[in-house]
């Protein structure tokens, strides 16, 4: 599970030409989802609100894997036997997955909800799997076994037993379509957080920017760094709440879909760029490469960021982040 080590600020007052921040705090996909509009009245506020609020039940019910009677849903019922006809809409954001798997060589993967939950972070591990078992429990993972038919909007998943869970690019994508579908309604600022993965656009009543914090895990008590998000987005994926300790390694419930072995060395990853659907899909990717090949990465992306905290409280950015700037 991602939790965001995020802190947004916002202004609550309405300004000399009537405008307000409105802001609505729901559970939705298992998760914390927040909305906050900037509209000239409470009645107006709450429209757009309701509006992002059945958009999200609306992709809920397209590309959850928790639903059984979602297209997710049906073409993992039907893996190893047939493909299945999926909307357009489905069958586009699971092509995009594939790619940010092949930009991340594997490291992330929608298949990796094929995965056989071997690792235990509530504290009743006492020692690690065998290696055996680990290698085991990734036999069904593989985003090269996801077979896409573009004519006939078919996708087919080769082995019996292999699922796509699109938890880690699906938040961000909503928040992306969320954003969409209110700024053609005519909210002309807000922000989507959909469990940590926001996407802003438009400024405060004040005419300033939105603003993001962004913490430390090791320091919680106050932001190191504040950035503008100007029509932008930023995710953070991190584990440190999540893990388990052998022989001195910190070992994150975040696990690598091509070894099995849960990734080492990081403790968050904060991805901005203008999409929140690939900072969604690129911070558990980076997670799992880890600080070195992960910034290498970023730093060949145009318009991508990245903000990562070590197992050690160190600070690493990209080339194209000069935190100083917003300290």
């Amino acid at each position: 599970m991602k939790k965001a080590i995020l802190l947004i600020f916002v202004l609550t007052f309405a300004n000399s030409f009537g405008q307000i921040v409105h802001k609505r705090k729901l559970s939705m996909l298992g998760s914390p989802f927040e909305v906050t509009v900037v509209a000239q009245d409470t009645i107006k506020a709450n429209e757009f609100i309701d509006l992002a609020v059945a958009e999200v039940k609306r992709i809920e019910n397209q590309i959850s894997d928790w639903i059984p009677t979602t297209p997710i849903s049906q073409v993992n019922k039907n893996a190893g036997i047939q493909s299945v006809k999926v909307d357009d809409e489905v069958f586009q954001l699971v092509q995009r997955a594939i790619k940010v798997s092949e930009l991340t060589s594997g490291a992330f993967d929608i298949s990796y909800a094929s995965m056989d939950k071997i690792w235990k972070f509530d504290g009743s591990m006492k020692a690690m799997p065998t290696a055996e078992a680990i290698a085991k429990s990734v036999e069904r993972i593989g985003y090269k076994k996801i077979i896409l038919n573009e004519k006939d909007k078919t996708i087919f998943l080769k082995d019996v037993g292999m699922k796509l869970g699109l938890g880690g690019i699906g938040q961000g994508y909503i928040a992306d379509k969320v954003k969409t579908l209110l700024i053609s309604k005519g909210c002309t600022s807000g922000i989507v957080n959909v469990s940590g993965d926001i996407n802003a656009w438009g400024k405060q009543p004040d005419g300033k920017p939105w603003s993001v914090g962004i913490v430390n895990p090791m320091n919680k008590n106050k932001a190191f760094a504040t950035f503008p998000l100007e029509d932008s987005s930023v995710e953070t994926s991190g584990n440190y709440e999540k893990f388990v300790m052998f022989n001195g390694i910190r070992y994150s419930h975040i696990i690598d879909p091509r070894t099995g072995y849960p990734a080492t060395g990081i403790v968050s990853v904060s991805v901005f760029a203008k999409q929140t659907e690939i900072a969604d899909a690129l911070a558990t990717g980076i997670f799992v490469l880890g600080v070195d090949v992960g910034l290498d990465l970023v730093n060949q992306l145009k318009g991508i960021g990245c903000i990562i905290v070590d197992d050690k409280g160190v600070v690493h950015s990209s080339k194209n982040i000069d935190i100083k700037k917003f300290q």
